[in-house]
């Protein structure tokens, strides 16, 4: 009979970026309600569907953007509490995600400059931070087994 072998747990520092995911992923769901609220206002949703078009398609692409990082962001955490071995390829393309998101946000949309800054730098710290934790350490080697 063949011993079962389970990875370690995911505690100590490997709460930290699951935190960081999990506050992402309700940000982002608090995005995705915020963005389809107009469709619930009269007022907002003539505005919306009667500019020509223009505006319809930016909010569009807002509420695209924010659905499709809420959906990744969800589905990040599911491999992530199941210490799939995907998990360290996939938390790294997520830190870059939200890097360009807060690119994204800081370029084109029309946000006090100080908050697009602090959200860049918070993007950037956690990608400085998390990047080279996941791809080096042996916790995150031992931990992310699982198919």
């Amino acid at each position: 009979m063949t011993e079962q072998v389970f990875p370690p747990r995911i505690a100590g520092w490997l709460l930290l970026p699951l935190a960081w995911l999990i506050m992402t992923m309700l940000t982002s769901a608090l995005v995705v309600a915020m963005y389809l609220s107009p469709l619930f206002n009269p007022e907002l949703r003539t505005t919306l569907f009667s500019d020509g078009g223009i505006l319809l398609t930016q909010w569009s692409i807002s509420l695209l953007t924010a659905a499709v990082v809420w959906l990744y962001s969800m589905w990040v955490c599911w491999i992530f509490c199941k210490r799939s071995r995907r998990l360290p390829r996939h938390y790294i393309l997520w830190l870059l995600m939200t890097i360009l998101l807060a690119l994204k946000t800081f370029a084109f949309t029309p946000v006090a400059d100080g908050k697009a800054i602090q959200t860049l730098l918070l993007s950037l710290l956690a990608a400085a931070v998390f990047v080279p934790y996941f791809k080096r350490s042996q916790r995150v080697k031992q931990t992310f087994i699982q198919p």
